[in-house]
């Protein structure tokens, strides 16, 4: 059966149910059993249906959908939140309405919410995919002639707009950092190995280390959650190896505040005893204990770019696939030990 021609008929059809009762579902009606709803649900997902007011939508490009979908892949992580807030500022002085959602790092999930999104006839989606999304699992959205823009995350063969930040120079600049005030291992930790932004960030990390005449071992790259409990799991591991590394650059914010807790626990003061650098520059860098040294990508900033991104192309009535790489910058504070003068003789020791 072809997919893009299936009716309400060919799910009753399926289900052995009438055309009425497949409306009744549809509309989310109390009237039908939940045996029923199950049943009639579990054939519009096999057949890949989409409820005809998301289709007329679609098909008629309707200029009248105010609605824009949000889908980010860590809610608890507060630089989504802080996405979410300069998307937010964009839209709604565009008179949009957002729907946001939570994929929570879940590619069955994303999908989920994507069809739920497209039934209620989104004008547009921002998407930061969640771990493990390819080019297929966005082949129908730009299929469909819904603007979508992918944010933070590059799906790599994706035909849909794509912003995010320069994770390799910014991981290069903070090592580069990190090697000037004497630090010879350097780790990187934290984050999930199977994304494109670890592998970036990696990449710049080695490549800084390598330009400075230092070893990169991969012993030094300890993956874990991109969470705070990640990087309190990430440092741990890291202090017991043999040449236990004197600093490290993070996977992200919220790894770094994991790591400067486990080191803590550990009986060293981060930014005295280990130099801890982190990556996005959220809110609570500024005012963490030390402050945190972060390479600052503006979240809120991405996600009004992101919005406004989304918007052209809405106006625009044609979907044109755009790359954009922003800029990033480190933002130096105490984590990292810079302007304590006894620092070099320490590390050193």
């Amino acid at each position: 059966m072809n997919k893009g021609r299936v009716t309400v008929v060919d799910i009753a059809r399926a289900a052995g149910v009438s055309k009425s009762t497949v409306s009744l579902v549809l509309q989310a009606s109390p009237l039908v059993n939940e045996a029923t709803r199950a049943k009639v649900n579990a054939v519009i997902r096999e057949l890949g249906y989409v409820y005809n007011r998301g289709a007329a939508n679609l098909r008629q490009k309707s200029a009248s959908s105010r609605i824009i979908g949000i889908i980010v892949n860590d809610l608890t992580n507060s630089f989504f939140a802080e996405l979410a807030v300069g998307m937010d500022m964009v839209m709604q002085s565009a008179g949009y309405v957002q729907f946001l959602s939570n994929s929570a790092e879940s590619v069955d999930r994303q999908r989920e919410v994507v069809a739920s999104m497209r039934e209620h006839g989104i004008a547009g989606l921002i998407l930061s995919p969640a771990r493990g999304t390819e080019a297929g699992d966005l082949k129908p959205l730009a299929a469909s002639g819904i603007p979508v823009v992918a944010v933070v995350r590059n799906v790599v063969g994706a035909k849909v707009s794509t912003l995010f930040s320069d994770n390799y120079a910014g991981a290069k600049d903070a090592v580069r950092h990190l090697v000037s005030l004497g630090h010879t291992r350097i780790a990187f930790l934290g984050g999930f190995a199977n994304t494109t932004v670890f592998t970036e960030r990696v990449e710049g990390w080695r490549d800084a280390l390598s330009e400075a005449g230092l070893a990169a071992p991969d012993r030094l790259v300890i993956a874990t959650t991109a969470s705070r409990a990640g990087g309190v799991a990430a440092i741990e591991r890291a202090l017991l190896l043999p040449e236990a590394p004197t600093a490290a650059l993070c996977f992200n914010d919220a790894a770094a505040f994991g790591v400067c807790d486990g080191l803590r626990a550990a009986g060293k003061e981060p930014g005295r005893d280990f130099a801890v650098v982190g990556f996005d520059d959220v809110i609570e860098a500024e005012t963490a204990v030390p402050a945190l040294t972060t390479v600052s990508v503006d979240p809120q900033g991405m996600g009004r770019r992101a919005a406004q991104l989304l918007l052209k192309q809405i106006n625009a009535g044609r979907v044109e696939p755009e790359t954009i790489v922003s800029s990033v910058r480190l933002v130096v504070r105490q984590s990292c030990g810079a302007g304590q003068t006894d620092r070099t003789r320490r590390i050193s020791t």
